[in-house]
């Protein structure tokens, strides 16, 4: 029904910076909230960044606020990841995830792309 496609992940250094992206496949889906949440190995995903859709308020994660930025481009259904002053912790696959007006919480999700900080 909707698909997310990611793209953006790759290799970086510590104290380096790195942008995602993130769009839904589908034209005729109006997310309410799209947003970015990471799994680092052995450890359970966690929320990252969110930006609302009419509002484009946004909500980060203690870990990666102030060095993070999330944005959207409404006409496009994409989001977007700025990472900048990036940490070796910082270092997971990284999930885009979008839920509509109906939805209580994400109902999709893309395939994750990989995030390595180098130290």
């Amino acid at each position: 029904q909707v698909q997310l496609v990611e793209s953006g992940g790759g290799l970086v250094q510590a104290g380096g910076s790195l942008g995602l992206s993130c769009a839904a496949s589908s034209r005729t889906f109006s997310p309410y909230t799209m947003g970015w949440f990471r799994q680092a190995p052995g450890a359970e995903r966690e929320f990252v960044a969110r930006i609302t859709w009419s509002g484009g308020s946004t909500s980060y994660s203690d870990s990666v606020k102030g060095r993070f930025t999330i944005s959207r481009d409404i006409a496009k259904n994409m989001i977007y990841l700025q990472m900048n002053n990036l940490k070796p912790e910082d270092t997971a696959v990284y999930y885009c995830a979008a839920r509509g007006y109906g939805d209580s919480e994400y109902k999709y999700w893309g395939q994750g792309t990989q995030v390595t900080v180098s130290s």
